[in-house]
């Protein structure tokens, strides 16, 4: 499957990231996102780790039984601004909004990940993407 095939309907993509930019949440306060992230890896059969750092989503997806790895990161955090744009899919929570980008960053993990696991094949061996919060919590010593 080529990838530009694979990318033909974008719909389902376009409307989870203006959902997410709709719904932003702070640093460490993304439970909604964390948990829509969580529910597409495990509908598409990826292997899923939730609460890391606090609300990092971890989705692991294994091809083969090679060590090679690949991983993934996006964050899921919006900024405590104020949005002035007045498209549909605008923040819907006043002084917060996806002003970084991170919406997008997100959504493309995700089709990432959904590319990836309808790939799947024995020569890409291992496969990790993940979605933590933008700030790691200090690893432990």
């Amino acid at each position: 499957m080529q990838l530009v095939d694979s990318f033909a309907d974008i719909s389902r993509f376009v409307a989870l990231r203006r959902d997410i930019h709709a719904h932003p949440e702070l640093g460490f306060e993304e439970h909604r996102t964390s948990k829509i992230v969580a529910d597409l890896l495990r509908e598409w059969g990826i292997e899923v780790h939730t609460g890391v750092a606090g609300t990092g989503v971890v989705g692991v997806l294994r091809c083969g039984n090679g060590q090679r790895t690949i991983g993934l990161r996006a964050d899921l955090d919006a900024l405590p601004l104020q949005e002035e744009n007045r498209f549909p899919h605008r923040s819907t929570h006043d002084g917060r909004m996806h002003a970084c980008g991170h919406d997008g960053h997100t959504t493309m993990l995700l089709a990432a990940a959904w590319h990836w696991r309808r790939r799947a094949t024995s020569t890409a061996p291992s496969t990790s993407s993940s979605s933590p919060p933008r700030r790691w919590a200090r690893p432990a010593r």
